[in-house]
């Protein structure tokens, strides 16, 4: 049986960016010239890793990967772009990925000034799940654009003419796909997704300290219940969740640089060092030691091998 023509014409595309990117990719996170775009790579499956997403989008174009956000579990494949609207802490691993293919992405910052300029020109389409998040299929123009844009990384001294052009086209053009919804979400976000977003900062701001729902709730000028609610339904975590995870991805940062982890556990507003362990282990999957042991060599390794400074 033949398949259809727009998935062969989508796989000759994918196999022209997969060069493009692989020429440019270094092991890890590669930061390129064009502003805010970094490729991924990875010639093998990953172990989860807890990061904080802010607000971007990204396309993968050859292997996988999990992404866990609160209760949701979300796949990554070929083809298929995510896109986050606000900040999100997540954990995310390859699950696809080897010598012969490497994992290949592309991921780029959003500018909200950006797509403040767009939506009055683009396609009134996608209303969002509700969520802060979404992931979905790419079509063969958003492709297109994302090859030009790539090959600007062999034609630097474009860039700055001609990059925040297929940028303002990658982005016009998914605005009227399934994740314009989401997209919307970073301009034009609703009275409650705004106070949502005033109670996030207020948490990243002071992760360290005592969390009280009622201060949040009036800081986003809502009951505890309507607030709790509305705020598990934009970030899939309640905020007690939300703040756990931050505090648990900083402590981390700490101990990959030899940090003490009961010192560590202290520094991000733990007062037991035994239930920083309990829920450090429960995230990452090992104890405070011993995963910091392995991030370690991790980072040694990658020093080696001259792909981080």
């Amino acid at each position: 049986m033949r398949a259809p023509p727009e998935t062969g014409v989508m796989q000759d595309q994918l196999a022209r960016l997969q060069s493009v990117a692989a020429g440019h990719a270094k092991l890890g996170h590669t930061t390129t010239s064009i502003p805010r775009l970094v490729i991924g790579m990875s010639p093998e499956p990953t172990p989860p890793f807890a990061s904080i997403y802010e607000p971007m989008l990204c396309l993968v174009l050859q292997g996988a990967k999990e992404v866990l956000i609160g209760d949701r579990r979300l796949r990554y494949d070929p083809a298929t772009c995510f896109v986050a609207s606000l900040a999100l802490p997540a954990s995310g691993r390859i699950v696809q990925a080897s010598r012969d293919r490497p994992y290949l992405s592309v991921s780029l910052a959003l500018d909200r000034k950006v797509l403040a300029e767009l939506l009055a020109d683009a396609p009134a389409k996608s209303e969002t799940n509700g969520t802060g998040f979404g992931i979905g299929p790419v079509t063969p123009a958003v492709l297109d654009a994302w090859y030009r844009f790539l090959q600007l990384l062999d034609a630097p001294q474009d860039i700055a003419v001609l990059a925040p052009l297929i940028e303002r086209e990658i982005l016009y053009r998914l605005l009227g796909g399934p994740q314009g919804g989401v997209l919307r979400q970073v301009v034009t976000a609703d009275a409650r997704l705004l106070q949502i977003h005033q109670a996030i900062n207020w948490i990243r701001t002071h992760y360290g300290e005592p969390m009280r729902i009622d201060t949040l709730s009036k800081l986003a000028g809502m009951s505890a219940a309507s607030f709790h609610r509305h705020f598990k339904a934009v970030t899939t975590m309640s905020p007690l969740q939300y703040q756990k995870h931050l505090r648990l991805q900083h402590a981390r940062r700490l101990l990959i640089t030899n940090e003490d982890a009961a010192r560590a556990a202290f520094a991000v507003g733990y007062e037991s060092a035994s239930q920083f362990s309990r829920e450090y282990a429960r995230l990452f999957g090992a104890p405070p030691a011993r995963d910091a042991l392995r991030l370690q060599r991790d980072v040694a390794a990658l020093q080696v091998e001259g792909t981080i400074a």
